[in-house]
């Protein structure tokens, strides 16, 4: 069986960011964007609500640090990795707002990028 595996694309920041993470944190983060690319959904993402439907981030409880990566899987043909950051909030689960509108501009100049 040949599976239908979606290239996965980084906006430039995103890359240089998730590569600052621990060496471990980026192969689960890997792991679960490789499912996406598969079609499927790793049990660590889940939807990104009010950002628009196909728009999804991994969450990872790493030691003592909480790491993240937001992807779309509905913007042209790849899976892309729009942000990619380490939680420092102390504000429960909820993601910072900075982070929301760092993940909003580039979603935009994504679509406009691959108009």
């Amino acid at each position: 069986m040949t599976r239908n595996t979606r290239k996965i694309s980084w906006i430039k920041a995103a890359r240089k960011a998730f590569e600052q993470f621990p060496a471990d944190a980026q192969l689960e983060i890997q792991r679960a964007l490789t499912v996406a690319a598969e079609g499927r959904k790793a049990d660590i993402a889940k939807p990104m609500k009010g950002l628009g439907s196909g728009i999804y981030e991994i969450a990872l409880r790493f030691r003592t640090d909480a790491y993240r990566a937001v992807y779309a899987v509905n913007i042209g043909e790849e899976v892309w990795v729009i942000h990619a950051f380490q939680k420092k909030s102390r504000t429960g689960i909820k993601t910072p707002q900075h982070e929301i509108d760092v993940i909003r501009e580039r979603i935009k100049r994504l679509k406009e990028m691959l108009k």
